[in-house]
């Protein structure tokens, strides 16, 4: 019936939210199949588009399916923007407004680009996120539940508890086991990869140096910086915030904010790691690795754990991720300390960067023991 009505001329014919169409119909995509076998591929002019949130039935039913081999022309996993361009969501007032008030929003929004069309520029970014997030009229007031029920359906409350166990810290596979008391196989690692495809948490599988091969050492990250906020901050006060109870709102004045926003800035950076490599003149072509890392203790090694390290072929990059009010001198003691717990080949040249959003001790710059400092500001403005 599609085919029918589309003429021998450019179309481009889109299926959003494909998996709600094939809620209802288990041979769904074996007819999609068997129409495009026989009908659409026909026309050399028609381009048909696949999308939808919910990324694992893609997967399953269409990328990895045999039945559509050779039928896939391209596949997009559409990322967050980069902060460069979250920048311009500030329009011309992205001069007059300050690297940290630009942090405030972004800690809540990440680079969703549909999240950041709801900033009014001209308001503060406590003004926003009350409108936004503490309001019942809000656009992010309602938005976890709505996406969770649309992607994740009956199963929403199991998925729900994976990523709340991830709020205040990455976790290896048997951490969230043990903290939701499942069996580490099985269901749990298929929904942590439903996870990941839909683009809520990542893992960050661990590169050993000197080794051609990541290590079986990984653990999952929160990726969506809202998620984290709205589990943290905003369902807590749902009640309130239904009743219009909930009025005043200072960000410094959270509990443990300082903490989480120092999680939700080290989002922002390891999702910006091609920026950051073009502020340190690293070229791409050369990085054989660059995300967090992380080592345990044995009978040789201290652990150690590493915000970014960046890997290319005779350096290493020891990256420090830090956000404070005021980022003291011992930094430069604890970036050493970790270094001194690495175990590495002599071949490698090792120059530690800090990257930071706060403000710096005195004595950090005048000590020269970083090779890089790179502020917020810089990220905010390098493409």
């Amino acid at each position: 019936m599609l085919n029918s009505i589309v003429k021998n001329e450019k179309t481009v014919i889109l299926l959003d939210e494909i998996s709600w169409m094939a809620i209802r119909d288990k041979d769904f995509a074996g007819q999609l199949k068997i129409s495009w076998d026989t009908e659409f591929k026909r026309n050399t002019k028609l381009i048909l588009v696949l999308c939808g949130s919910v990324s694992s039935w893609i997967e399953e039913n269409i990328l990895t399916s045999a039945g559509f081999v050779g039928r896939i022309s391209l596949k997009l996993a559409p990322e967050e923007l980069s902060l460069f361009h979250c920048n311009m969501f500030w329009g011309k007032r992205a001069s007059r407004v300050a690297a940290k008030e630009k942090l405030k929003l972004l800690a809540v929004t990440g680079g969703v680009p549909r999240y950041l069309e709801e900033i009014n520029p001209k308001l503060s970014a406590e003004e926003n996120i009350k409108q936004i997030c503490f309001s019942k009229e809000g656009f992010l007031f309602s938005e976890f539940d709505q996406i969770f029920q649309d992607i994740f359906s009956k199963r929403a409350p199991t998925y729900k508890k994976i990523v709340f166990s991830l709020v205040h810290g990455s976790k290896t596979l048997s951490n969230v086991a043990d903290s939701l008391k499942r069996d580490r196989g099985g269901d749990l690692s298929r929904y942590l990869e439903d996870l990941s495809a839909s683009g809520f948490i990542t893992k960050d599988a661990v590169f050993e140096p000197d080794k051609k091969r990541a290590s079986k050492l990984a653990k999952y990250r929160l990726k969506d910086n809202y998620i984290r906020f709205y589990l943290r901050y905003m369902e807590p006060i749902k009640d309130k915030i239904e009743k219009g109870l909930f009025r005043d709102f200072a960000m410094e004045g959270l509990s443990e904010w300082e903490t989480i926003i120092s999680l939700q800035f080290e989002n922002l950076v390891l999702n910006n790691i091609r920026s950051v490599c073009g502020l340190l003149a690293i070229n791409m072509n050369s990085v054989g690795s660059a995300a967090p890392y992380f080592q345990r203790t044995t009978q040789r090694k201290k652990s150690c754990q590493i915000d970014l390290l960046i890997e290319t072929k005779y350096t290493l990059y020891i990256c420090e991720i830090k956000f404070r009010k005021r980022i003291p001198k011992s930094v430069i003691g604890e970036v050493q300390e970790k270094i001194n717990r690495l175990r590495l080949a002599k071949r490698y040249t090792v120059r530690p960067v800090l990257i930071y959003a706060g403000e710096l001790a005195p004595g950090i710059e005048k000590e020269d023991y970083f090779d890089r400092i790179l502020n917020f500001d810089k990220l905010l403005s390098n493409p």
